[in-house]
């Protein structure tokens, strides 16, 4: 994955996006402003990794860049006006556990480098970019549009931000703490619901891996999708984390792939079939395919609500991943 956005689309953007800035200016403002008066619990000072930020009022224009902000955003009953279609939905631009939240479609606005002309036209309050590739030329890059809410300043993993830092980081920043603990407590919950009722995942290592572009790799710690199985019990195998080296993913040779192997390995493809995993002899020479232990997700919709890391999309894979897990290890 490309580590940001480039330093010259930055200088390439900077005409048009002064021109747009100057003419966002002059755009409407809310009752608050009109009265000289934030909205009861602004401004909000929210801590980033890239230093403290404040909002000075709530927001209303809502720009949401890091992976899966916009998700969080309609989780917590805000309206995006724009958004970054990190796994390609395609028009809403989000997940389909989420699209039935929004009122109108957003505005997309490229995610590794984002339309900073498009993002200024839209007269922000504040961009979300707490799930990032923790970049502080990206950072640099969009703070002339708005406030950037980035990620908290714990995250050491490129796009690392946990589900409930990026709960808790987007709550804040648009005054709905609340709600957002209520988010966190809910998931939770049922996290420990589904270890108690499978008992069996706890002792059990797990890898998580992918194909993509002809090459297989391994997801670790501070991914998403490893942290959703950890949450449920099972332990990671901590040979390939030095490998990775602040990388939430690590690229495997052919002679590689063999790391993937665990009590229980999870693995899909990106942007193809899983036919070919199912007959490649390279993964299914594995011990876990060998013994049965490997669970290759071939639904689309699931493998994209496992990789959201949205409390909306973590639930929608809960649905979908329990029964896979359970009769895999089963067999």
């Amino acid at each position: 994955m490309n580590t940001g956005p480039s330093r010259r689309l930055g200088l390439l953007a900077v005409g048009a996006l002064s021109t747009v800035l100057l003419s966002a200016c002059g755009g409407g403002t809310s009752d608050s402003e009109d009265s000289g008066a934030s909205a009861e619990g602004f401004p909000v000072t929210v801590e980033t990794l890239f230093g403290d930020v404040t909002v000075e009022d709530r927001p209303e224009n809502v720009v949401a860049l890091g992976w899966s902000d916009a998700e969080t955003a309609l989780a917590l009953g805000v309206q995006p006006v724009g958004v970054a279609d990190w796994q390609g939905y395609g028009a809403p631009y989000v997940g389909p556990w989420a699209a039935d939240l929004l009122d109108s479609e957003p505005v997309e606005l490229g995610t590794m480098e984002p339309n900073l002309e498009a993002i200024a036209s839209l007269d922000p309050d504040v961009v979300l970019d707490t799930r990032s590739d923790n970049s502080t030329e990206r950072n640099d890059l969009l703070e002339p549009v708005g406030p950037v809410v980035g990620p908290p300043p714990e995250v050491e993993v490129t796009y690392g931000t946990t589900w409930r830092q990026q709960t808790r980081q987007v709550a804040a920043a648009l005054g709905e703490e609340a709600r957002g603990e209520e988010l966190v407590t809910e998931l939770e919950e049922r996290f420990e619901r589904l270890r108690e009722e499978n008992p069996e995942f706890a002792d059990t290592t797990i890898a998580v891996g992918a194909y993509f572009d002809g090459q297989y790799g391994a997801y670790v710690p501070g991914d998403t999708r490893v942290d959703v199985l950890t949450e449920l019990g099972f332990e990671y195998d901590p040979d390939l984390v030095e490998k990775a080296d602040g990388a939430f993913y690590l690229d495997l040779s052919p002679e590689l792939v063999e790391t993937l192997d665990a009590d229980l390995t999870v693995i899909f493809p990106i942007g193809d079939t899983a036919d070919l995993l199912h007959e490649d002899p390279v993964l299914q020479n594995i011990p876990s395919a060998e013994d049965g232990r490997l669970l290759i997700l071939d639904d689309p919709e699931t493998v994209n609500a496992f990789s959201s890391g949205s409390t909306l999309g973590i639930h929608h894979a809960l649905d979908e991943i329990i029964p896979l897990i359970e009769g895999t290890l089963e067999d």
